[in-house]
């Protein structure tokens, strides 16, 4: 994809930048003048962080860009850009002329190693009951239910391997037997398959107590009833950024009051609001946890991510929120299982 697709004005509404960091896939967008010089640059992690602060996509993009950015010159040597590149910890570095106009975007040679494998593990819970899924989960594990064409936890599996996570941790307890014969060590999908095996449930972050080895790098959870078109190498980018020991990924949820609200001074009305509507983060069910965070997960009883957050943050410790753009959906319920079959060809093909 030419380089060219990622220059965009200033008053470019943000969910429009959006559109172009999906659809170029360089990760980057170059915000430019009529005259093609370089204002700001805008990254996936300058949107997520922008959402965070409340700043809407109907907002212009010069709300969120970076002015600070990093460039080269035309006149640079390949391994001097290597090195803004490198000490910048960056992806793509935009090659600006001495009259301030962008003539070029290079590439960090990650983007060209499609093929290797990525150090970060991935670790999927899948040891849930399903109880709101009976009498489906009544001889079948939820993640092996079929939404589409395939079990739910095979397409999880795809998607990490398409996108270069190749060691994976399952942790099982229900009918753990069938998912193991189902993946068995992972080479029929191109990874390497491990187990957490609880004898009681641990919930989703005690089984991490379980993990044979220390990760040397900040690594995935992610439940395993969870379907989604998140971007993880954008989310271990984005962890790293943000410097934390644990983050969690947050959609935003609307929640309409279905009566007036009625706003006192005392005994007095202030004002009454005609069914406002309530706007909250919540939890997604993924997450990127750096090894120093298992320090503080007990072993051999139930504790679950809020828990570790909590923990983390009651020790002063950094933690962060990734905000989910992209498609998502928990199936926890029967109408959920119905949603996600009815558009599964339509999200994943």
């Amino acid at each position: 994809m030419s380089w060219h697709k990622t220059l965009i004005g200033p008053d470019t509404p943000i969910g429009s930048a959006i559109a172009v960091l999906d659809e170029a896939g360089l990760q980057i967008c170059l915000v430019v003048d009529e005259e093609r010089h370089l204002l700001g640059t805008v990254t996936d992690g300058d949107v997520r962080r922008g959402i965070l602060r409340g700043t809407g996509l109907e907002a212009p993009v010069q709300a969120i860009m970076n002015t600070r950015f990093r460039f080269g010159r035309p006149s640079d040597s390949p391994a001097h850009l290597l090195d803004i590149l490198s000490s910048a910890v960056i992806h793509q570095l935009p090659i600006v002329a001495p009259d301030g106009r962008v003539v070029d975007l290079v590439l960090d040679t990650e983007l060209h190693r499609r093929h290797e494998a990525r150090p970060n593990w991935v670790v999927l819970m899948a040891g849930g009951l399903g109880n709101r899924l009976r009498p489906l989960t009544d001889d079948t594990p939820k993640p092996l239910l079929k939404v589409g064409r395939k079990p739910l936890l095979e397409t999880i599996v795809d998607n990490f391997v398409a996108m270069d996570f190749r060691r994976f941790y399952i942790s099982v307890n229900y009918r753990a037997d069938q998912v193991k014969d189902h993946f068995g060590d992972g080479s029929a999908f191109g990874c390497e398959i491990r187990y957490l095996e609880e004898k009681d449930r641990l919930g989703t972050a005690g089984a991490l107590s379980l993990m044979p080895e220390r990760p040397e790098a900040p690594f995935v959870v992610m439940n395993g009833d969870v379907l989604t078109k998140v971007n993880f190498a954008s989310l271990l980018k984005f962890h790293d950024e943000q410097g934390a020991e644990a983050t969690m990924c947050v959609r935003e949820y609307d929640f309409q009051v279905p009566y007036g609200v009625v706003n006192l001074d005392g005994d007095r009305i202030a004002s009454v609001v005609e069914k406002p509507v309530q706007s909250f983060f919540v939890n997604a069910g993924i997450y990127t946890i750096s090894p120093s965070a298992l320090d503080l997960v007990p072993k051999g009883r139930y504790f679950d991510m809020p828990e570790l957050f909590s923990t983390l943050i009651a020790g002063q410790r950094l933690t962060s929120a990734f905000p989910v753009r992209e498609y998502w959906i928990d199936i926890g319920r029967l109408d959920d299982f119905e949603r996600a079959n009815g558009e599964f060809a339509s999200i994943f093909g």
